[in-house]
Formats: C-alpha cells, structure tokens, sequence
C-alpha cells in the first residue's frame, strides 16, 4: 500500500486529500480539504497548508488533476494565479514521485475504478459499464469535457480528447434559427457553447430573440433554477433544448469513438440528473439513422460520486505507478 496526496486544481478551487493506493488501483480516499486558489500565492503554499491541516508530513508522492492540458514547461489557468512548472514540481512539493493528469481524463480514470453504485441508469439496457471495449465519457460543466476510455484484458487507457469543440449541428428548424442566431456572436459554434453549463444561456438569450421577448434571467444560477423548476417558459424550453442536443452529441460521439457505453459526468450532469431521463434526451442519443439499433443496445449513465477529479487523480497515480 502507498500513501499520496491526491490534488484537483480547479480555476477558483483546489481540492486534497490523502489517498491510499495499492495494485494499481484507489484503496481508499480521505476527506477533502478545499482550499481557494485566490487566498495562495501558489500550488507550493496550498499545498503547505494542507499539510498544516493533516499536522503531519505529508506523503512523498502524488495525484494532480489539472483543469487544462498538461503539456508543456508551464501550465495556467485563466482564472487562476498559479504558475505551475511540472519540472520543478518533485522539488516544490517535495514528493518523489507524481502524476499529472488533465481534470477530465482524471474524471476517465474515476470512472475506470469506481463500482456500479457510483452509476445512475440514464437509458439503454440497464445492465453494468462494460469490463472490455471502448467508454464514452462526455461531461457537460464550465465547459464540455470529453474523453475515451479503453478496457481491453484487465487493464484500462484512458485517451483525453477535445471532442467538446466539435461543430455543432442542428436537428430541426428551431435549431437552424438557433444556431443562426449564435454565429451573429460566435465566428464558429461549437457542442461546447450548447452542451455545457453556459450553454442554457446561449439557448435562452437565443430563443428570447427569436421569439422577439425580453430576456429576464442575467444571472446564470438563477436561469438555471428556473429552467430546473419550470417556473418560467422560456427558460424550461432552453432546458429542454439543452437536454436534446447533449442527447445528440454524447451519441455523436459515441459513434465516432466505436463506444459500447456513455457516462455522463461534470457538474451540470448532476444538476440534470433528475431531467434527463424525463426529457428527450434518449431519443436523440438513439437517433442516428442505420445505427439506431446500435445506440439503442448502448448503456448510457451517469455518475454520482461527489469528487470524481480528486479520486481519478489518486487512480492515475495508481496506474501510472502500478508495480
């Protein structure tokens, strides 16, 4: 068994905690520390002061998920003020050995080693993720994450993407008048600026316009809990729009990865988790001309557990260094 310090680092958040691994896979995870990234200096200070939490060493090893790509000698985020340099990371954390991993193919990893209890029956068969072939992992949040993940003789890969920024195509009439409505703000429309939290927006200030009404929702949290409470019209049709075309992508992508299974993450697809399976959702997953029978014998889920980025650092870790 080895003991790491398992790290998300998140625009406004960091998230730790201690993790044990063993035999390549997440043993256990302890409770969280969240820590806003606005009140460190660095990764190397939040870090200390988790340490000071624990009130004791800690681990000589560990997990990090972060939330962009991890190619590079620097690496940043927009709303964050870390610097963060992956060859000075052993000597700043003081760790041996690390692992850094993108949020969401962390997420990819998450999904790899959780049990089926962490997965809520969204439509298809209502059997388990398959143990071999290819996972579809579509997370709608600030953004549209996407990756693959590949099962094949006990062992698994995960391959991140960025299937978030494919081109968005519409399905009806309403949605051509929607999309020609974006591109006057957008030079290109991306799934990413429909399917993701900030996509409700887009879709409402869009058939506000179209309709020629007044749009009353500014503020994005309280759209989305109109939208969710149906208290208003406007914002329940975005929703529903919302709920169709992320219905399209997954299955889009679905295809185009060869998936056997969908799991949907990210915050927004907790948000929707009670809406998606009464919304058409499923009919535009399995909408795919020849191949409907194929997406109709297509697991879709998602999954519930709380941290998923902070466990799949911990996973990543275990994989990476499984002995």
């Amino acid at each position: 068994m080895t003991e790491i310090v398992a790290v998300d680092i998140g625009g406004t958040h960091a998230r730790f905690a201690l993790a044990e691994v063993e035999n390549g896979r997440v043993t256990s995870l302890g409770d969280e520390v969240v820590l806003k990234t606005a009140e460190h200096a660095s990764l190397q200070t939040a870090w200390e002061d988790f340490g000071n939490r624990v009130g004791r060493p800690l681990p000589r090893a560990a997990g990090i998920a972060f939330a962009g790509p991890v190619q590079g000698d620097l690496l940043k985020l927009t709303n964050n003020p870390w610097v963060i340099r992956p060859a000075l990371i052993k000597e700043k954390l003081n760790v041996d050995r690390y692992a850094l991993v993108n949020d969401f193919g962390a997420v990819a990893h998450a999904v790899a080693q959780l049990g089926p209890e962490y997965f809520q029956h969204l439509c298809g068969p209502k059997r388990d993720l398959p143990e071999e072939g290819v996972i579809s992992i579509v997370g709608p949040g600030t953004g549209l994450g996407v990756a693959q993940l590949l099962k094949r003789n006990g062992r698994y890969h995960v391959i991140e993407t960025e299937g978030g920024h494919i081109d968005f195509a519409p399905l009806d009439g309403l949605e051509d008048k929607i999309l020609g409505k974006l591109r006057e703000r957008y030079r290109r429309v991306s799934v990413e600026r429909i399917a993701a939290g900030p996509g409700l927006a887009n879709l409402y200030e869009a058939l506000a316009a179209i309709e020629n009404r007044q749009v009353q929702y500014r503020d994005d949290k309280a759209l989305w809990t109109a939208a969710l409470e149906g208290h208003d019209s406007l914002a329940a049709a975005a929703l529903d729009r919302f709920c169709l075309s992320l219905g399209a992508v997954a299955g889009d992508l679905a295809l185009a990865h060869g998936a056997s299974a969908v799991v949907i993450a990210g915050g927004v697809g907790l948000r929707v988790a009670d809406h998606l399976p009464r919304s058409g959702f499923a009919d535009r997953f399995i909408a795919k001309g020849r191949f409907e029978r194929r997406m109709d014998e297509m697991a879709v889920k998602l999954i519930t557990y709380d941290q998923p980025g902070l466990f799949g650092a911990a996973a990543a870790f275990a994989g990476e260094f499984h002995e």
